[in-house]
């Protein structure tokens, strides 16, 4: 059997590492696990979280991205990480159980209360483009994703995920990066705010 290389790559945020095991680990979407219990549909997520020091873990289309805690270090955390991810795609296990749904896309859009005005289809027609073309590649890079969830006068929200999610410089790729090229595409557009 030839051996594994998995390589890793530092992320904006020093919590979060990425993954990249060579090959596809989503097919379609994205799944983010913030929790033990979220991580429970996915036998990968669920033998990561029970490491202790991880807080997130965040499938993209072709890396892992893991979080972790507080105080915990990488150089004592990542032999770990890497003897898991590599003993799961060398097994060829599922992603997930069988009964769990698989991934999460923008599918999940006008969760948390912000329900679309029909009137600003076009807008946020023109939204959700930007976002898909232009800020959801640049975030995957970073070993996160960034869905829409929402427009409502002027104000568009957005779920950070991943290495995205509590990343120290997210409010300024927030307001600096996102705010500013869906502003200057999309005059209707007047404060971008994380949910």
């Amino acid at each position: 059997m030839q051996p594994m290389l998995i390589e890793t790559e530092s992320t904006p945020n020093p919590a979060t590492l990425k993954f990249l095991p060579g090959q596809a680990v989503m097919e379609a979407g994205t799944r983010d696990f913030a929790s033990p219990e979220e991580a429970a549909a996915s036998p990968l997520a669920t033998a990561l979280f029970a490491l202790g020091d991880v807080t997130g873990v965040f499938f993209g289309r072709d890396f892992i991205s893991v979080t972790i805690a507080p105080g915990a270090e990488w150089a004592d955390v990542k032999p770990d990480v890497l003897g898991i991810v590599m003993d799961h795609f060398l097994a060829r296990m599922p992603l997930f159980h069988p009964a769990s749904a698989g991934f999460s896309v923008p599918a999940e859009e006008g969760e948390g209360g912000f329900a679309d005005d029909p009137a600003d289809a076009d807008i946020i027609e023109q939204i959700k483009e930007l976002i898909e073309t232009r800020v959801r590649p640049a975030v995957a890079n970073d070993g996160g994703d960034i869905i829409y969830r929402g427009f409502d006068k002027g104000n568009v929200y957005l779920k950070m995920q991943g290495a995205c999610s509590g990343c120290p410089s997210s409010t300024a790729t927030l307001k600096n990066g996102i705010e500013s090229l869906l502003k200057h595409y999309v005059p209707e557009v007047t404060a971008v705010h994380a949910v």
